[in-house]
């Protein structure tokens, strides 16, 4: 099968523009700690797996009406960005933290468990 030089370079502007770090202020960015659950059914209402991407905000920056957006969370150790959906909320997290599916978690950490904790930033898309 053939492509065209524009199919090529088509394809190759769609995936820089789909990995791309986003363009951030101050105000959009959140820094903490990230630690991990077991995720189930959340705060925002539906039931998630540990392979799902998904995220719960401490109680100090959660708000039911952001269930279901979608964050970035950069892990400045692996150079590591996701793209996760707010499902839950964690009331024991510090303002700034955020808790993990374990399938975020590993991806963000290159499934470090053992620590347990990592630094990141986050924010709203």
């Amino acid at each position: 099968m053939f492509f065209g030089k524009s199919t090529i370079l088509a394809t190759l502007a769609a995936l820089s523009f789909a990995t791309a770090a986003p363009s951030l202020t101050k105000k959009d960015q959140n820094s903490g700690t990230a630690t991990y659950y077991a995720a189930g059914l959340g705060a925002c209402g539906w039931t998630n797996s540990g392979s799902d991407y998904v995220v719960a905000v401490n109680s100090a920056q959660y708000d039911g009406s952001k269930c279901g957006q979608k964050i970035w969370v950069w892990n400045p150790a692996t150079s590591t960005i996701a793209f996760p959906t707010v499902a839950d909320e964690c009331p024991t997290c510090s303002s700034g933290d955020l808790d993990m599916s374990e399938g975020l978690f590993g991806h963000l950490s290159n499934n470090n468990f053992d620590q347990g904790v990592f630094q990141m930033s986050w924010g709203y898309m």
